[in-house]
């Protein structure tokens, strides 16, 4: 049987198959959920899976879900030991992609956030490369603007939302591009892409548009952050970015639980440095490589062994 096999689904771990929710559910008619995404590495040297950054991951669904008035009952430690339970159970031997969803599950018709029964469940799917961190990708300028926080609020992974998100994508890859970079609201600043936060290097400062520029407050992203603060030769700003900033920037790269560190090679058709990864990219991107797999003690509190 090949993976998923199982989902944490109304309270107790069940085959995948017999997940279902009614087709009148809230969630599914008005996008009333949160989720999360969370990787789970494979260690080809040790043999041994590890999540990366968890209890973080769990922390903000928690916190996200109170923007939709979504009461979970479950802490994050007993969610992680949840989660535990269940890939444990998938024995996978590859890496990993953990989706927690807590959404109105009650089957009440109407776009409201109140009277409706609430749930989670949480599945996991083998998830290799999202975007080939291998190559310089190439990125457009979305026609399509970032929702603002006063819409449908970025910084939470609200599942309605993420029709944003697909019309971004889907425009950027109908027209040549592997992938989108999205304004914000005012049509000048920068935001993030489709689905990732973004990091611009100019003259060896390390820069990203801060929370407030209507991004997800990425977990990745901070953790990049973290990184490079570490890192005695770079500078680390959160400040806004101008659009044409970008296409005389030295280098960029996108940053998520499923972009990981993907550098970028062009903007809008404009060569960003020489085309291909920069040498700050690389030594980020080669670090987090060998955290997310537990071979960076320093950092081996962020891996929580399966």
């Amino acid at each position: 049987m090949a993976h998923p096999k199982y989902a944490f689904f109304e309270g107790k771990i069940i085959p995948i198959k017999e997940a279902r929710i009614d087709i009148r559910t809230n969630a599914l008619q008005y996008g009333t959920g949160v989720f999360e995404g969370i990787r789970s590495y494979w260690n080809k040297n040790t043999k041994t899976s590890y999540t990366f950054r968890m209890a973080e991951h769990f922390q903000r669904l928690i916190l996200n879900s109170k923007i939709l008035m979504i009461e979970i009952k479950y802490s994050a430690s007993e969610l992680c030991d949840l989660t535990m339970e269940l890939l444990r159970k998938e024995k996978y031997t590859e890496d990993a992609y953990i989706r927690p969803f807590s959404y109105n599950s009650g089957l009440n018709i109407g776009p409201k956030l109140i009277g409706n029964d609430q749930d989670l469940f949480i599945y996991s799917i083998p998830l290799g490369m999202y975007l080939d961190t291998n190559k310089a990708i190439s990125v457009c300028t979305s026609s399509w603007d970032r929702i603002s926080d006063n819409s449908i609020p970025p910084r939470a992974k609200i599942s309605g939302s993420y029709v944003n998100a697909a019309l971004q994508k889907t425009e950027a890859i109908m027209n040549g591009y592997d992938e989108a970079l999205v304004l914000s609201t005012d049509g000048r600043h920068v935001s993030e892409g489709s689905a990732m936060n973004i990091f611009m290097v100019r003259n060896d400062t390390l820069i990203t548009p801060p929370v407030t520029n209507d991004i997800l407050e990425g977990i990745t992203r901070d953790t990049v952050i973290e990184l490079a603060s570490r890192m005695d030769d770079i500078k680390v700003v959160e400040r806004p970015i101008d659009r044409t900033e970008l296409y005389i920037a030295d280098e960029l790269f996108f940053c998520g639980t499923g972009a990981q560190i993907s550098p970028i090679g062009s903007v809008d058709k404009r060569t960003v440095g020489n085309g291909e990864m920069g040498p700050i990219t690389r030594r980020i991107q080669e670090l987090y490589f060998k955290i997310v797999i537990n071979e960076v003690e320093e950092y081996s509190h962020w891996c929580k062994k399966v």
